[in-house]
């Protein structure tokens, strides 16, 4: 919602694709898309991206110049009680994304990879040139299966592809299966937050704006094939051919404790915690190297934790109520 907003703003036109499903309250999902719905420049299909043939006509009749693909089955969590979900949204339908986008010879396609595909990786702060062999959840691998998924189409038919790493997005109109989410809504209620890892995961917040700005920059600088990558000593992050791979995340890693506090702080209350252990599938931290995105947009994120919860519990507050 927040990419179409910034693509419409500045005159672009949009076709949104959702199934509006009910892994979380299709009722956000729908005010969301209510946002939208009133400017002349945007038009929505109600499609599953893993149903083949509808995808195919959608490309076929809108045929797209750039494609922004953030569709998926989301949640490291949720992929240990649901694979299937996972297999039809994450790699049938991405396939169906890459062929669509290969038959209207589409100028770039951009699509959300994720922080989770470091897995089992220790060395911190995570870096694009990582290998990423050892995810620690499904979710992951089928992120890490959308990455050279999307190589194989940009070194067999030239079509440019940028794939995106986000780290743990937060803010307005956001998932209501993230912490985030959770805290606020038993907070306001007096009610206890089950924290994980005894509080002390860290992760590298950031911010939806930042996110997006750095989403809009990449989508208009299409992936080019990279002179400096050698095959003896190859970089994962970079190709011979139109790939690229970039994490966009804030560079501040923060402990869970530390956000839980921002938000105690924005909510003037102070939460009953419930101390729980790690959970299957989850990464203990992450961190992120930014300066592959830096260098190739000119951008970095930077939102302080503090200024994106007090957004967060503002929006909230509006859109719920107190």
């Amino acid at each position: 919602m927040h990419c179409a907003e910034r693509l419409l703003s500045r005159g672009d036109t949009v076709v949104g694709i959702d199934s509006l499903n009910a892994y979380y309250d299709p009722a956000l999902k729908e005010a969301r898309l209510a946002r939208l719905s009133s400017h002349p420049n945007f038009s929505f299909e109600r499609l599953d991206v893993a149903d083949r043939a509808g995808m195919a006509a959608l490309f076929a009749r809108v045929r797209p110049t750039r494609v922004l693909h953030l569709a998926a089955q989301a949640g490291v969590r949720y992929s240990i009680d649901q694979p299937d979900d996972y297999s039809d949204s994450n790699l049938l339908g991405f396939g169906n994304v890459l062929q669509g986008c290969r038959a209207a010879q589409v100028q770039h396609l951009v699509y959300a990879s994720s922080s989770s595909v470091y897995g089992g990786n220790a060395k911190l702060p995570y870096s694009e040139r990582d290998a990423v062999d050892h995810p620690v959840s499904y979710y992951a691998a089928t992120k890490k299966a959308n990455e050279v998924m999307a190589h194989s189409y940009a070194h067999l038919y030239g079509m440019p592809t940028t794939g995106l790493r986000f780290f743990t997005v937060y803010g307005p109109w956001g998932r209501p299966d993230m912490a985030l989410f959770k805290f606020t809504r038993a907070m306001l209620a007096g009610e206890p937050i089950d924290v994980y890892g005894n509080g002390q995961l860290v992760r590298d917040f950031t911010y939806i704006d930042d996110i997006v700005e750095g989403v809009l920059r990449v989508l208009d600088k299409p992936a080019t094939p990279d002179p400096a990558y050698d095959p003896l000593a190859p970089n994962p992050g970079i190709s011979t051919a139109p790939y690229r791979i970039f994490n966009i995340g804030n560079s501040t890693p923060t402990v869970l404790m530390d956000y839980i506090a921002a938000l105690e702080a924005a909510l003037g209350t102070t939460a009953d915690k419930r101390m729980l252990p790690i959970q299957p599938g989850d990464m203990h931290s992450t961190a992120a190297d930014v300066s592959a995105l830096a260098a190739w947009v000119g951008f970095k994120p930077a939102t302080p934790v503090g200024e994106g919860v007090a957004r967060f519990a503002r929006w909230y507050r509006d859109f719920y109520g107190s």
